[in-house]
């Protein structure tokens, strides 16, 4: 069978390309080894099946361990009515997954008498003790059951024995690992226990180590599945650059690396190169998946984390990174968040433009937003090719046709977004764009612009005064060197009320050898 890209379920490495994990898991099996409980809480499709199965397997290779793997994911009603029904539905779950794989071993987890927590404890104890294994429980899913008060009570039976178990008082499980999205911030509130989006402390699972092991993929990493692929078909690929490539858009979230690899292989014919991963990603952003639903309805159902990536990415501005606020901490739980150097990131560069298109989508509607679509787009994109001048005259004009003084609070905050939501429909069919991970002092954000083979650098700043914008045009002419461009483009939002006539026109500006066109929209000449 040959092997391909997988994006649905679990990776097998006889089945698919897969990154070479075996580090990771070696550290994590080092835990284990540790005698640590601990939780994996990442985000949707951030490889946590994966790795699970890939550390079940690491397990299994070591002959004084038993692993018993399961998931909360297809538990019944029943097994959450009483004690009994959770015990006895806990112990056919343990005997239903082993039994294909182990089956000496499932039987031992058939005990009809256990009816209450109290039985399971002692049923737990004396299976540890007369295994002459270690016995490591791993539960994916277990958010699934979150919102159980049984499946709480276990999480505290297990903790009471893991704590006498290490005063030498009690037998229990070598290593407990749960794994899920929000696992391990549930607590008790009128009588239910759920997962709290203010990511509250859990005095039930304090016993859990940290897990601080990076599950996303580095590009060395992503090197090590292009390299199995290339031997198979030998497409002449640059494997490192590719790599990059990928890295660089992704920040080696798992499903969106393997995302780009498949759509490559299957929907690109195999295009390799850096302008097949931008194809890649367009297609990403354009289709609907149940990664970007869960995204979406998040931003939609939490004010507080709308207005935090409002902020990270339309406004642009730098948010220490603090990791007691519970805003911040629930973006972190579900992965749309990240740390950066000093400040809080979007976690890459996929999610921080569909966040983008988010909010662009959202105001498209509004009155005074809706006569961006009158732009003409045949006069902007001839022949395949965009002139990126004539969009930034067209959007001068375009600014001050429609918006008055009045507008000047509603500008100070979105003038960046009016800009994105005119152009979007221009490069929608065929480019996209993105910003650069730095923003630098006084507002400056590097904005790429892709479209098919071209690509333009663009500086979105507000007005500092003479000094900041000479520097601006040395500061890009400096960053159109290390991209090895000639041509830049300055667009400056100026909120002084009184006009400059010295901007009235776009103009080209000559910098430190690069040519840049710079455009001043001012509030005072509306």
């Amino acid at each position: 069978m040959k092997r391909r890209f997988n994006v649905i379920g679990i990776c097998v490495p006889d089945m698919h390309y897969m990154v070479d994990i075996s580090e990771k898991v070696e550290k994590i099996f080092q835990m284990v080894e540790d005698g640590y409980y601990f939780t994996i809480n990442r985000g949707r499709q951030y490889g946590k099946t994966t790795t699970i199965g890939r550390l079940e397997n690491r397990i299994a290779a070591d002959d004084s361990y038993i692993c018993v793997s399961i998931s909360f994911q297809f538990a019944t009603n029943k097994m959450f009515a009483d004690e009994e029904g959770f015990c006895q539905g806990l112990l056919n779950i343990v005997f239903d997954t082993m039994e294909n794989y182990n089956p000496e071993e499932a039987k031992k987890w058939v005990d009809k008498s256990v009816t209450d927590l109290r039985l399971l404890s002692k049923f737990i104890t004396n299976l540890c003790r007369n295994s002459g294994k270690k016995i490591v429980l791993i539960i994916d899913e277990a958010d699934e059951a979150s919102n159980n008060e049984l499946f709480v009570r276990f999480l505290k039976m297990l903790r009471d024995k893991f704590l006498f178990w290490v005063a030498g008082k009690d037998n229990t499980f070598q290593s407990v690992i749960l794994a899920g999205v929000g696992v391990g911030e549930w607590k008790m509130q009128n009588g239910e226990c759920r997962i709290e989006e203010t990511y509250s402390h859990n005095y039930y699972w304090n016993i859990a180590a940290n897990f601080n092991i990076d599950m996303s993929f580095s590009a060395k990493e992503i090197e090590t599945m292009l390299v199995e692929y290339e031997n198979d078909y030998h497409t002449g690929m640059n494997i490192s650059e590719i790599a990059q490539q990928i890295r660089y858009f992704t920040s080696g979230y798992p499903y969106l690396v393997s995302q780009i690899c498949w759509l490559i292989e299957n929907e690109l014919d195999r295009n390799w190169t850096a302008e097949g991963v931008q194809k890649a990603i367009k297609m990403i952003l354009d289709e609907n998946s149940t990664l970007f639903d869960d995204l979406m309805k998040r931003i939609e159902e939490n004010v507080d984390l709308q207005n935090l990536l409002f902020e990270l990415t339309v406004g642009k501005k730098e948010i220490p990174f603090n990791a007691h606020d519970p805003v911040i901490k629930l973006g972190l739980m579900f992965c749309f968040l990240a740390k950066g150097e000093r400040k809080l990131i979007v976690h890459n560069k996929i999610f921080e433009i569909a966040i983008t298109n988010y909010f662009i989508s959202c105001n498209i509607t509004t009155p005074k937003l809706t006569n961006v679509k009158g732009v003409m787009y045949n006069e902007i994109v001839r022949d395949g090719v965009f002139d990126m001048e004539l969009c930034l005259r067209k959007f001068k004009n375009h600014y001050a046709e429609i918006y008055t003084e009045k507008d000047l609070k509603f500008l100070e905050r979105d003038g960046k977004l009016i800009f994105l939501t005119y152009l979007k429909p221009l490069i929608n069919s065929i480019g996209f764009y993105h910003f650069e991970s730095k923003t630098r002092d006084n507002g400056l954000i590097d904005m790429v612009i892709d479209f098919m083979k071209q690509q333009f650098i663009l500086e979105m700043k507000l007005w500092y005064g003479d000094k900041h914008h000479e520097e601006a045009y040395t500061q890009l002419a400096g960053y159109l060197k290390s991209k090895n461009k000639d041509r830049g483009y300055l667009l400056t939002f100026d909120f002084r009320k009184k006009p400059d006539d010295r901007f009235a026109d776009c103009q080209w500006v000559d910098c430190d050898g690069k040519r840049i066109f710079d455009v001043v929209l001012s509030v005072g000449t509306l």
